[in-house]
């Protein structure tokens, strides 16, 4: 019992070295300054490597971030546990709508919460990314161009061929491929001294599917308030294959409600687009106003000919004046097809610049990487007009908003 004592706290102090560490680092970047304001305990950054799996990386360590919170316990989750359910659930709606819905690496964290519900979770040690072929990365490229084909050949497939049991054969063969590049999902297992299935190990970590919401704000379906609380809408994306729901919010609210989790001590599950060259490669996703006069795009000749890195230089440089996002704008970028869900990552703090401007903190799946180690400081502009949605314990939005917008 002592030794699991000294563990348990030797794990949760290598948590907290992360946001020491992060902050060590606020001076490497040319022109900024970071200081940490809020930040919640989270587990150490992974590395998603050659895979598609960005949803499920920022989705377990969202649910290690609410156990920590919930019974103070360090929990490392297996990605591939949720990838390879994910994969085989995908595959079988692909089939099922005739190749109508596409089946690829991508997908949501309506998936995330699915596994959690549906299936449970497994300890990392279980089911390790890369463990098939002698990795400790991901590369899905030659999984996927096995599974690729089986996958189209049956959605078009005028009629299927069944096994014995009932199986349709390519599922079957789906799995097969699934079990030599993920590994086999184990029916027992043992953590700590006691046996678990998934989904009891899953219970004994306390968390619970219906504490989580996905919430959104757009303008192309109502609000959900008034007559219309507590209902929500499929975002249309491709890899929103489940079609799971987002509450609709207004922008304000939207924003709000990221605030108050972290000043309550939740994470929040982020999804949105990274395509922007104020996402830089390097740890800094800004959003800048480039008609202001000390903006790199003032010098519009010498601002074209340079590449996406060299823009993404210019513009983080030093603090610049962010632009003014309006619901109209996020909008205009969802509907040109701007805004999307390019990436999913694990929002868990905020911090301040050395002239006051707020950033969030956030734990991408991109290994040590950037000048954070693998932590990126995003402007609240920039999430205001690039998330596309995210998800959130209820417990962390007020009462008043909860009522507005029919949250139980």
């Amino acid at each position: 019992m002592k030794k699991m004592m000294l563990c348990a706290m030797a794990a949760m102090m290598s948590v907290a070295a992360i946001a020491q560490e992060t902050e060590q680092k606020k001076d490497s970047a040319e022109g900024f300054q970071f200081t940490t304001v809020d930040s919640v305990a989270i587990t150490p950054v992974k590395n998603q490597k050659n895979a598609g799996t960005c949803w499920s990386y920022s989705g377990m360590s969202f649910l290690e971030s609410e156990a920590i919170k919930k019974t103070g316990k360090v929990y490392d989750f297996s990605e591939m546990f949720v990838v390879e359910k994910t994969y085989l659930d995908r595959a079988d709606k692909a089939v099922r709508m005739h190749g109508d819905v596409s089946f690829s690496q991508g997908g949501s964290f309506c998936d995330v919460i699915y596994c959690l519900r549906n299936y449970g979770l497994i300890p990392d040690a279980e089911m390790p990314a890369g463990a098939m072929y002698g990795d400790s990365l991901s590369n899905h490229r030659e999984l996927s161009s096995m599974t690729d084909p089986l996958v189209k050949a049956a959605a078009s497939a005028q009629k299927l061929q069944y096994s014995p049991d009932g199986e349709p054969l390519w599922k079957k063969a789906v799995r097969a491929v699934h079990e030599i590049y993920l590994g086999v999902i184990p029916e027992k297992f043992n953590y700590e001294g006691k046996e678990y299935t998934p989904k009891s190990f899953a219970e004994s970590t306390g968390l619970k599917a219906d504490d989580y919401v996905s919430l959104t704000s757009f303008l192309h379906h109502p609000y959900s308030t008034g007559e219309n609380a507590g209902k929500g809408f499929i975002i249309e994306v491709q890899d929103n294959w489940r079609w799971g729901e987002s509450l609709n919010l207004e922008l304000d609210d939207f924003m709000k409600i990221i605030d108050d989790a972290i000043a309550n001590g939740y994470t929040v599950l982020w999804g949105g687009d990274v395509s922007e060259e104020g996402f830089t490669r390097d740890g800094m996703a800004v959003y800048p106003d480039m008609q202001a006069p000390d903006a790199p795009g003032a010098d519009q000749a010498r601002w074209l000919k340079l590449d996406r890195k060299a823009k993404g230089e210019e513009l983080t440089k030093k603090p610049l004046p962010q632009k003014v996002v309006t619901a109209e704008e996020r909008q205009r970028g969802y509907d040109n097809f701007e805004t999307g869900d390019d990436h999913g990552m694990h929002l868990f703090g905020t911090a301040k610049d050395q002239e006051g401007n707020k950033y969030y903190l956030i734990k991408n799946s991109w290994g040590k990487t950037g000048k954070y180690d693998g932590i990126w400081y995003m402007t609240p502009e920039f999430a205001r007009a690039k998330t596309l949605n995210y998800v959130v314990n209820k417990a962390a939005i007020s009462k008043d908003l909860k009522k507005k917008y029919g949250i139980k």
